[in-house]
């Protein structure tokens, strides 16, 4: 049997049509709660935070309190105070602040030369005291009964201290008056202080004068001291070898000076290579021959001359020698009386025109047969060998120096005086200042350059003292602008006369240099460097006994 699909069909009743529902794809709807829910929640949060923020604050609060009693407690130890004091009432804090204010009147009275009321303040005051410190010593606070007289008088002493007008704008007026007093009379004292050690310094002692007496009349008693010092050709050949190490010193002070010779001697590698040239003045020349003809110094050669046996030394060539012919100069450095003394005293050393502090400038005719020379000051002390001095490269400059402008003073605007318009128009201000006292010198160069020329110009510019005021170095630092080689500092170590030195300084010093007023052979030297000077003087020697040299 064969059914075909093409026949089959399925009848189906019609009737309406049927709608589907769409679908709802929203959330269900919450539950809502009631505003008074929520009021309420908020009302009960709110008690929980007040309860737990008052529980914390009690808890930080009395910590805070227990902390500052505790340092209330340690300060009422550190200052001694009491319960009783603290008191709003307190007996003894009012006669505390009476006496802190009697003292201050105390001070005015006395100011005001009214000693008798000062002396009745005193009094009070001193009974108040000892009021308190006997109820500090019973440990029981004053009472009313006890302290009340004591109050009422000091109440009545103040009262007239107000009165008199004794308050703090008083105080204050006499105070200042006082502090301007008192500044004047440092002034005054300062100065008085200046001006003496200014003398001390320039005084020659009593054992040096009697040293260059005693010297002098052995020179001329000894004719054997002129034969030894001459010591015939082969000495002079020695004093123009310039294969040996020469130094010069130009010096009036032969105590001084026989530290330096020995001092270089005692320090000196190959002594017998060293030549030392003395120059000295007329007095002296004598008393010095004869010490270093007494005196051997580990075979050294030296030889004294006397300045003003040189020819050329004259008036018309030397412009300081032509100063001293000047009548106003010789009344600025030998009266004072031209301006009212209003210059500082230290600028009318008389020793700043002597022509042992000018030959510097002129080495080259004091040794006209020597290439190069070492210039030492006669208040130095040598502790190194200095041979090495010689073999110093200068590049071709005259003057080989330590600089000291490691502070701004040694600058040269602290010597020369820039308002000057040749001075501001030839010299930076803030050249670096050097030091005289160790220098070594190229005198082929110094001849070359004719550096004798230039210190005659600037000392001629410089007759009515515009330029510079003191000494040789400021003429010295416009003589060799440009001219200057620096040093290693360990060469030259100064302020030896003044002031402290650095301990690794003076060890490793070649040459140490007293410049300042405290000279190691004066009673005003320093005496922490005074053995440094003292171990090469042989204070043993019978002549030195004599004239009590210590």
């Amino acid at each position: 049997m064969h059914f075909g699909f093409d026949s089959f069909y399925i009848l189906i009743p019609v009737g309406p049509p049927m709608r589907r529902r769409p679908v709802d794809f929203r959330r269900p709807a919450r539950r809502r709660f009631s505003k008074v829910f929520w009021f309420t929640l908020c009302g009960v949060l709110s008690l929980i935070g007040f309860a737990l923020f008052g529980r914390e604050r009690g808890s930080t609060s009395t910590s805070a309190m227990v902390k500052r009693y505790y340092r209330r407690n340690k300060f009422m130890e550190g200052i001694n105070i009491t319960e009783e004091m603290l008191s709003p009432h307190s007996i003894t804090r009012q006669l505390n602040d009476q006496i802190a204010l009697a003292k201050a009147l105390i001070v005015i009275a006395k100011e005001s030369n009214n000693l008798q009321f000062a002396w009745e303040l005193s009094g009070q005051m001193r009974h108040s005291q000892l009021l308190l410190s006997n109820a500090a010593t019973r440990e029981i606070p004053l009472t009313g009964t006890e302290s009340e007289i004591a109050i009422r008088d000091m109440a009545f002493l103040l009262y007239q201290a107000d009165q008199l007008h004794y308050d703090s704008a008083t105080l204050i007026m006499r105070l200042k008056s006082r502090i301007e007093s008192l500044q004047e009379l440092v002034r005054s004292v300062s100065e008085k202080s200046t001006k003496y050690g200014q003398i001390a310094a320039e005084e020659v002692p009593k054992s040096l004068y009697c040293l260059g007496i005693t010297l002098t009349v052995e020179w001329f008693r000894n004719t054997d001291f002129q034969r030894k010092l001459n010591g015939g050709n082969q000495i002079a050949d020695k004093l123009k070898d310039n294969s040996l190490y020469h130094f010069c010193v130009f010096s009036d002070n032969i105590l001084a000076t026989s530290v330096v010779v020995n001092s270089t001697a005692s320090n000196s590698i190959n002594p017998n290579l060293v030549v030392f040239h003395i120059v000295t003045d007329n007095i002296n020349y004598a008393p010095m021959n004869a010490w270093f003809s007494m005196n051997t110094f580990r075979g050294l050669i030296i030889e004294v001359q006397n300045f003003e046996a040189f020819s050329w030394l004259n008036a018309s060539y030397v412009p300081v020698l032509k100063q001293l012919q000047d009548s106003d100069t010789q009344n600025y450095y030998f009266s004072g009386n031209n301006d009212d003394s209003q210059t500082p005293i230290k600028y009318r050393n008389p020793k700043y025109l002597s022509m042992l502090n000018h030959l510097r400038f002129y080495i080259p005719e004091v040794f006209p047969s020597l290439d190069k020379v070492v210039f030492l000051d006669d208040d130095v002390v040598v502790q190194k060998d200095l041979s090495p001095l010689f073999s110093i490269d200068l590049n071709g400059n005259v003057n080989g120096a330590v600089e000291t402008c490691m502070e701004t003073f040694h600058r040269y605007h602290k010597y020369l005086n820039y308002s000057h318009p040749i001075i501001r128009a030839h010299f930076d201000p803030d050249a670096c200042g050097w030091a005289f006292g160790m220098n070594i010198f190229d005198l082929v160069e110094w001849r070359k350059r004719n550096v004798t020329g230039i210190y005659h110009y600037w000392q001629e510019k410089n007759i009515d003292r515009t330029l510079w005021k003191l000494g040789t170095l400021p003429p010295g630092l416009l003589t060799f602008y440009g001219l200057t080689e620096p040093l290693d500092p360990h060469w030259h170590i100064l302020g030896l006369g003044y002031t402290t030195v650095d301990q690794q300084l003076l060890q490793n010093g070649a040459v140490l240099h007293f410049n300042g007023n405290s000279k190691p052979w004066l009673k005003i030297g320093m005496g922490k460097y005074k053995l440094l000077w003292d171990k090469y003087v042989d204070y043993s020697q019978p002549i030195l006994q004599q004239c009590n040299v210590h």
